[in-house]
């Protein structure tokens, strides 16, 4: 069946089939079949072709607002673990070993770091010292969100201590060279883990201590994936912290 939208689309605007086809690049015969057989033509191509005759993509291709079909697994997701507390404090330092240029923690306090590697604080420097920037952003134990995440996970005045503990285990960083420490005041919806190109994310589930939530280990695979999703968002909350003083 032909579609008789399209057709009337070419002789308002004056385009023939060879010139639509020229427009969007594409063979003549394309155009055609898109006219005469009512063929769908890919949404990267019909888009061109809407905005050169200037129609409603949808109005002339009904077909394409059918949603995408849903990828069963993102390229970038590496693995899935149940819970924190599945992950090994070695996955977080082998992770960091391997940091190059950028490492980056976001945490409301994330003490099991240091409980579980004490040299914690030797790998950040030493990465620093070998030019990667640390950038490491520790929830302010006075603000309303950190305050309001101990109540909803019923830990009482747990959370605000530690992290004020995190604080004390991270602050002879601050007179290590490339290594910054922030307190940020966000609502905390995902710890992030990063170095360079992996990233580890803990996910927050509300009235679940972080250490029974979700882990997902991401590698970047492509623009605006997941990958640069949560370093986006990374980017954003470190936009709002601020600096420790010395």
């Amino acid at each position: 069946m032909p579609n008789e939208r399209l057709r009337a689309a070419l002789a308002a605007g004056g385009f023939t089939y060879e010139t639509l086809a020229q427009k969007v690049g594409v063979d003549p015969k394309s155009v055609e079949r898109w006219v005469n057989k009512d063929r769908v033509p890919r949404r990267h191509t019909a888009m061109a072709a809407a905005e050169a005759l200037r129609e409603d993509v949808h109005a002339l291709w009904p077909a394409l607002r059918q949603p995408r079909k849903a990828r069963s697994m993102s390229p970038e997701l590496t693995a899935v673990y149940a819970h924190r507390a599945d992950l090994p404090t070695a996955a977080y330092v082998n992770l960091f070993s391997q940091a190059r240029e950028s490492l980056d923690i976001l945490v409301y306090a994330g003490v099991f770091l240091h409980e579980g590697w004490p040299r914690l604080n030797d790998l950040l420097a030493q990465r620093a010292a070998e030019g990667c920037a640390v950038r490491i952003a520790v929830g302010d134990a006075d603000s309303p969100n950190v305050l309001q995440r101990g109540r909803e996970e019923r830990f009482g005045h747990g959370i605000e201590s530690r992290c004020r503990l995190a604080l004390l285990h991270y602050r002879p960083l601050l007179a290590v060279p490339d290594i910054e420490l922030r307190l940020h005041a966000t609502t905390l919806y995902n710890s992030i883990y990063r170095s360079d190109d992996q990233m580890l994310v803990n996910a927050h589930v509300w009235g679940v201590n972080a250490y029974e939530a979700p882990v997902w280990h991401l590698r970047r695979a492509e623009d605006g994936g997941l990958f640069d999703t949560y370093a986006a968002s990374f980017d954003a909350v470190w936009n709002t912290a601020q600096p420790v003083k010395e």
